[in-house]
């Protein structure tokens, strides 16, 4: 069995793991732009990107779950998060839940588990 890390700018943890066909992702806004809405978008193009480094994509979400530093920011990221994960098909198991991120500027991280290309779906 092979574990593949991919390590995180920040020391003592990756950006995403996998092994057995299954990816476990974490994605974050690198640039902490100011705003639910732009992190929200920034967060989601590294998360792409992170499944792409994985061999994934988000049709390929079973579960995710949204942090955010404010749950009143809970709508504004709804409406950047549904327009990115498209139709029902791509939908996975995902709940949002409120947390101290640790600073003034993170306002959101997003927690995933992923299938693999080539990965058996018998999703119905």
């Amino acid at each position: 069995m092979t574990i593949n890390r991919i390590p995180s700018s920040a020391q003592g943890r990756s950006d995403a793991v996998s092994c057995n066909g299954t990816a476990y992702l974490v994605a974050y806004d690198p640039a902490a732009a100011p705003g639910i809405t732009q992190q929200t978008l920034n967060c989601l193009r590294f998360f792409d990107e992170m499944l792409a480094q994985v061999g994934s994509s988000k049709d390929k979400l079973l579960q995710v779950t949204v942090f955010l530093g404010d749950m009143s920011m809970k709508a504004d990221m709804d409406k950047v998060w549904c327009d990115w994960i498209g139709p029902a098909e791509n939908w996975p198991q995902r709940a949002c839940v409120g947390a101290d991120l640790g600073d003034d500027v993170t306002l959101i991280e997003i927690t995933a588990i992923a299938l693999q290309e080539g990965a058996p779906n018998t999703a119905r």
